[in-house]
């Protein structure tokens, strides 16, 4: 492959990495399978709590492979001898390949000494941290409340000052889990953690490779297996793009891409309009023809996390509206890019009205030059796939611009 990439053939490069395409989709159901494939190809899976489409968790899954039966996916995450992912501080919360949990050691080491709360309560109440960890490893797996319920009853308290308040167990709990010394079993159906010690969620092997096992990875090793993984996972990109996939500092990326390049992982090229130099994984596939895609994309996928990369790619201005007041929103609350081909043509800000049985697309915007009928076809047949795996009975358009 040459080392001058065009524009388009850096976005085939980058969908066949992520698992776009219609050779991605498998022509029956959708099994465990093809779940675990999507979960390794990207890496990381980010968790987020905003539930007005669904968990976003479950967007990219779809986005890739089509409807599915989300108790699978639920199942890799959450059941013993199923389990396939497990929740770490990876780009955000995500879900991670069990074996990637102890690369981020460096993390879990620092976290020992972790900001605001979490800090707080391990400097000031150490002995809380003990005694949740002490009843996490006696009972887990279990939620922050039903953790602040057990350590009322078994460790009884005085109620003046703190006593078992639940946020001072929950900033135990997020210590430790940044820390790496609980983990999590997976989620309630109200989308809470379910807090447990590494050794009853993971494979014995994982737990030692662990910052607090008996053979922890060395952190130069961890860090290049982590930009390796990026680099997989977006088959071309720039330093900054290799470095934001698992939120790592150019501190800690730049030896291990120097190190990847060096050992002929990663090979630097140029790509027709990026102003930064650019790094090719040498798995990268470059599809012989133009990708075959339509997919609604949580806005939380990893193909449009590093939004400088999402504009140099697609030429698409994206940003996240939800922390923006109402009235100053562009685009909408929670907005889907649409995926077309090799193009991000249009943003969905969708909503599912639960209680009206439908998938409200409240405001449809197309790119400028983007709408054409084809376009609208394959969107609305979209939407009512993604209407479908919501449960839902159909599809009510609301204001559309850009259209012809």
């Amino acid at each position: 492959m040459s080392t001058d990439l065009s524009l388009r053939e850096a976005r085939g490069i980058a969908l066949t990495a992520q698992g776009f395409g219609a050779r991605f989709r498998p022509r029956g159901e959708v099994r465990p399978a093809h779940l675990r494939a999507v979960a390794d190809r990207v890496g990381a899976v980010q968790i987020d709590s905003v539930n007005v489409v669904t968990r976003s968790h479950r967007l990219p899954f779809f986005s890739r492979l089509g409807p599915y039966d989300t108790a699978r996916l639920d199942r890799l995450r959450d059941r013993a001898g199923s389990r396939h992912v497990v929740e770490y501080w990876a780009h955000e919360a995500s879900l991670v390949p069990c074996e990637t949990w102890p690369l981020f050691g460096f993390r879990m080491r620092r976290a020992e000494d972790s900001w605001g709360s979490m800090q707080g309560v391990a400097a000031r109440h150490p002995q809380i941290v003990e005694d949740v960890l002490a009843e996490v490893r006696r009972v887990g797996p279990i939620t922050a409340r039903g953790l602040e319920t057990r350590l009322a009853h078994d460790v009884p308290r005085p109620r003046e000052g703190w006593g078992w308040n639940w946020s001072v167990v929950k900033a135990a709990l997020e210590h430790l889990f940044w820390t790496g010394r609980i983990t999590s079993a997976g989620r309630t159906i109200r989308f809470e953690r379910r807090y447990a010690v590494p050794e009853a969620v993971l494979p014995a092997e994982v737990v030692a490779a662990g910052p607090h096992g008996n053979h922890p990875v060395a952190e130069d090793d961890a860090l290049a297996a982590l930009v390796e993984i990026s680099g997989r996972a977006l088959g071309v990109g720039s330093a900054q793009c290799l470095r934001d996939y698992m939120r790592l500092s150019p501190a800690q990326a730049a030896p291990a891409i120097a190190r990847l390049v060096e050992e002929g992982v990663l090979v630097p090229v140029r790509v027709q309009g990026w102003r930064r130099p650019c790094y090719l994984h040498r798995d990268a596939a470059l599809p012989r023809r133009r990708p075959a895609v339509a997919a609604l994309l949580s806005p939380f996928d990893s193909l449009v996390w590093q939004r400088d990369r999402t504009r140099a790619l697609f030429g698409f201005d994206f940003r996240l509206e939800i922390y923006v007041p109402a009235a100053q929103r562009v685009h909408g609350y929670y907005v889907l890019p649409f995926l077309l081909d090799d193009a991000l043509v249009a943003r969905v800000d969708a909503k599912a009205d639960r209680a009206a049985g439908v998938l409200r697309a409240q405001a449809i915007h197309w790119e400028p030059g983007a709408y054409d009928t084809d376009a609208a076809v394959r969107l609305a047949a979209e939407l009512d796939a993604l209407a479908r795996f919501l449960g839902l009975a159909g599809v009510a358009v609301g204001r559309v611009s850009g259209a012809a």
